[in-house]
């Protein structure tokens, strides 16, 4: 079953075509964006089922990227799962913190966004294996 809508957001083009090429037959529209206004706006009228956002997309403000997605007024807020080289624990928790349901590292993209995108939407958690040891070592501290 094919999901509806699928709205990619990263500076760099090659990651976003690599993206929508692994999971083009996943949804029935795939819209990439390379900036923090497009990504607003593209959200606001797409109303897409999930967001696939570089953690390190360049904003304009001070407020969080994931948080100001959240913010807008959408019937349904879309699932969003974060892009990132970062695999810092706290990198990924500030990012679950801000509304992500997902954390895949750049890094392991091929193997780990399409097992994302299926946990993601049943309504799921997925964070990226290699940075789940760091996580849990944060955790017990």
């Amino acid at each position: 079953m094919k999901h509806a809508r699928l709205l990619v957001a990263d500076a760099h083009q090659n990651m976003r075509e690599g993206v929508r090429t692994l999971v083009a037959e996943l949804f029935e529209a795939v819209v990439m964006v390379a900036d923090e206004d497009s990504l607003l706006q593209m959200a606001a009228t797409l109303k897409p089922d999930l967001i696939i956002v570089d953690l390190s997309l360049p904003v304009s403000g001070t407020k969080n990227i994931l948080r100001r997605l959240h913010s807008l007024d959408l019937t349904a807020p879309a699932k969003v799962i974060v892009l990132s080289i970062h695999d810092e624990a706290e990198a990924v928790g500030e990012a679950m913190a801000a509304g992500a349901t997902g954390f895949v590292l750049k890094r392991s993209a091929a193997t780990d966004l399409i097992p994302a995108i299926q946990e993601v939407l049943c309504g799921r958690v997925y964070v990226s294996p290699g940075v789940q040891a760091d996580l849990s070592v944060a955790v017990a501290e």
